[in-house]
């Protein structure tokens, strides 16, 4: 069987270092230069050829600078005469520009996509893409995983009498469905109505939180915008506390502070698929490092990520077998 090689840019080192750790390969070296004339160059420091190699490199701020990283090195590795080459990008942060809601606008989610495909990519592993559609933008096979069934681990065999999954907005509603069925629980969610990026409204909450504590799940917080006016909702309704739950914790700009002085808040959980913020308090950090892991081995193995999830629903519950490998 081939060997696989993993490489890492500068976006998460961390995180392909619990990948490789779990995989039990080392992590490969690569060496990333800037030209006095501001331009990357990446080098990968080890043999490539007629390997399987996988770069992992999430899509978190400086953004630009980490996507040109991981086409720079996929580029190097298609040249380096590597067998396949796998983008393995935990946060695509451009699954937020995935439609035309105005006129004469990009599609960023596309452009991309195609991107990483010309630069050389043969297969892309993500998670939680913010939008489902933007799988359909790639034209090279995508593993989309998810975190909900490791999010739901973190609080089973706790007492959840009195709790409630909620939805930040009536989009979201159905993964929080599949999440409350995880944990057995009722489910509700906000009215929400986006003004911009970093403003919406949240008129109203559709579903029973009256002395409930609150269990919030999204698929990422950049802000925090959605998320504390959606606190506020759950106030004024009558819920005591809430426990707020992401997969994309990017926590950027005013998001950290935000967090921290809002009183509904008792714990924010995210998984580690970005980097965890400085400073956030009452934060947990769910690892996702053995589901990459575990889909990187089955595809080496030519073996079916979805058997990752046999017996269970497909996309939302975590893995039952495991993959010697």
């Amino acid at each position: 069987m081939r060997d696989v090689i993993v490489f890492s840019g500068s976006a998460h080192q961390p995180l392909a270092r619990q990948i490789c750790d779990h995989l039990g390969v080392p992590l490969s070296d690569v060496d990333i230069a800037r030209f006095s004339n501001d331009c990357l160059q990446a080098q990968l420091l080890v043999n490539c050829r007629q390997r399987d190699v996988f770069i992992v490199q999430p899509l978190v701020p400086p953004t630009q600078e980490h996507l040109m990283e991981l086409l720079m090195m996929i580029d190097a590795a298609r040249g380096a005469s590597a067998a396949h080459v796998t983008a393995v990008i935990p946060h695509y942060a451009y699954a937020r520009s995935d439609k035309k809601d105005a006129s004469r606008i990009s599609l960023g989610g596309r452009l991309v996509a195609d991107m990483l495909v010309t630069a050389g990519a043969d297969r892309v592993i993500t998670m939680a893409l913010h939008a489902p559609q933007v799988h359909g933008f790639f034209s090279c096979p995508v593993d989309h995983l998810t975190a909900i069934g490791a999010l739901a681990e973190h609080f089973r065999g706790r007492d959840l009498t009195d709790h409630v999954v909620v939805s930040p907005d009536l989009g979201n509603a159905k993964n929080a469905t599949l999440f409350a069925r995880l944990l057995g629980l009722s489910v509700a969610a906000g009215n929400k109505q986006r003004l911009a990026d970093d403003r919406v409204i949240i008129d109203s909450i559709v579903g029973d939180v009256a002395g409930k504590r609150a269990i919030v799940l999204d698929d990422e917080i950049a802000t925090g915008g959605s998320m504390i006016e959606l606190l506020d909702k759950l106030a004024e309704a009558g819920s005591p506390g809430a426990a707020v739950v992401c997969t994309h914790g990017l926590f950027a700009g005013p998001a950290v502070d935000r967090l921290n002085r809002h009183p509904l808040i008792t714990e924010v959980v995210s998984t580690d698929t970005v980097p965890a913020p400085s400073g956030l308090e009452r934060h947990v950090v769910v690892s996702v490092a053995d589901l990459f892991a575990e889909a990187i081995a089955r595809i080496h193995a030519g073996e079916s990520v979805s058997s990752l999830f046999d017996g269970v629903d497909p996309r939302h519950a975590p893995p039952q077998l495991k993959l010697p490998f």
